[in-house]
């Protein structure tokens, strides 16, 4: 078996990158589970990744990237599958049942009635009540709000596609567009119609420059920064940034972002501690709810998901925290690095673990110098 393996790695790493590419889109399609392990694949449509041999439909190829490893997939703000869990998991009984949920849920969301957990409980043998508690305690979120982001998920790829907004509303399995209206802002950021002219009426400006943690770039629209992002090369953050709106006017301006980007670049070396900057972003009602608390969390100490999920009035919802600080665009402005695991572990962070670990020492220590002085 390790001899195959290696064979598999060989096959993919070596000759071009279309080659290897074409190679990876065949174990996909084959739900090929030697190659687990060897790469991920997301999906721009649903914003999630899986690995090769995830059970749930395939995407259409040019809707998916590979990537060699699960915190190069986060790095570009995607997520991980909450079926296949890409980044492997823990011996749960119910892991079974939550499949059995998802699949029905994946198969049944674009029905005219809308299911309910009668209809889920009936079909996995659970009540409704311990159902719900189960599928949230596995994956942050309720058998509704997973329906809902299946909806969304297929909304947004059939206006990308150029669908018109009444036939994709009405194929996401939407009742009406006045039910998609009250929530597509939260969710989209802008109208159905704006969406599907892929931002086409907003004006993005950015910046990229070299930092002690890789490269930083800044993107604001004119209401705030919509996206501050680390990586290690500037094209693949200016990549992830068009990729969301294509039709945005999004354009290099230097000067008109110089004193944001002077204050988060201070603020990266640990000499501004506080980031009182002006933000727009999309976000849920949760995740502006977690992303509030989080920048309340004062510079140089630390706090447990679970104490922001207690702080927000939801104790149970530990693992959405997690989910919410994972989806953060706008990097340092929101702290999601303040936020490690109960267990003292540093917890993921969708720039690098690396980059969570530098900028807590940094705050430490700034924190400590101050008290000294």
């Amino acid at each position: 078996m390790i001899a195959e393996q290696t064979i598999f790695r060989d096959t993919l790493y070596m000759g071009n990158a279309l080659e290897g590419d074409a190679i990876r889109w065949e174990a996909v399609l084959s739900r090929d589970a030697r190659f687990d392990g060897e790469f991920v694949y997301a999906v721009s449509s649903t914003e999630i990744y899986c690995k090769p041999s995830c059970p749930s439909r395939r995407p259409k190829r040019e809707h998916v990237t590979f990537f060699e490893a699960p915190e190069a997939a986060e790095a570009n703000g995607f997520r991980p599958c909450k079926r296949c869990q890409p980044k492997g998991k823990a011996d749960d009984p119910n892991a079974e049942v939550v499949r059995l949920i998802c699949d029905y849920i994946e198969e049944n969301h674009t029905g005219e009635k809308p299911i309910t957990l009668a209809a889920l409980g009936e079909h996995v043998g659970l009540s409704p009540f311990h159902l719900q508690r189960v599928f949230k305690q596995a994956t942050g979120i309720t058998p509704r709000q997973y329906a809902e982001s299946l909806r969304m998920g297929q909304l947004k790829a059939r206006l990308k596609e150029g669908d018109n907004v009444t036939n994709a509303v009405y194929e996401a399995g939407y009742g009406s567009s006045s039910r998609l209206y009250e929530t597509a802002p939260g969710q989209l950021g802008m109208t159905p119609t704006e969406y599907r002219r892929g931002g086409a009426q907003t004006r993005i400006a950015y910046t990229v420059v070299p930092c002690t943690l890789g490269t930083l770039m800044v993107a604001a629209t004119e209401k705030g920064i919509c996206s501050v992002s680390l990586g290690d090369a500037g094209d693949a953050l200016q990549e992830r940034l068009a990729r969301e709106f294509p039709a945005a006017q999004i354009s290099r301006d230097d000067a008109v972002l110089g004193d944001w980007v002077a204050a988060i670049l201070r603020h990266i070396e640990g000499k501004e501690p506080q980031l009182d900057l002006p933000v727009d972003v999309r976000a849920t009602i949760f995740q502006r709810r977690v992303w509030e608390a989080l920048r309340s969390i004062p510079y140089g100490t630390t706090r447990s998901y679970a104490q922001v999920a207690q702080a927000i009035g939801d104790p149970k919802a530990t693992r959405a925290v997690a989910q919410a600080c994972a989806t953060n665009p706008v990097a340092l402005v929101v702290p999601c690095h303040r936020v490690v695991r109960s267990d003292g572990g540093i917890g993921g962070y969708r720039w690098g673990a690396w980059r969570k670990e530098t900028l807590l020492r940094r705050e430490q220590e700034g924190t400590m110098s101050a008290t000294s002085s």
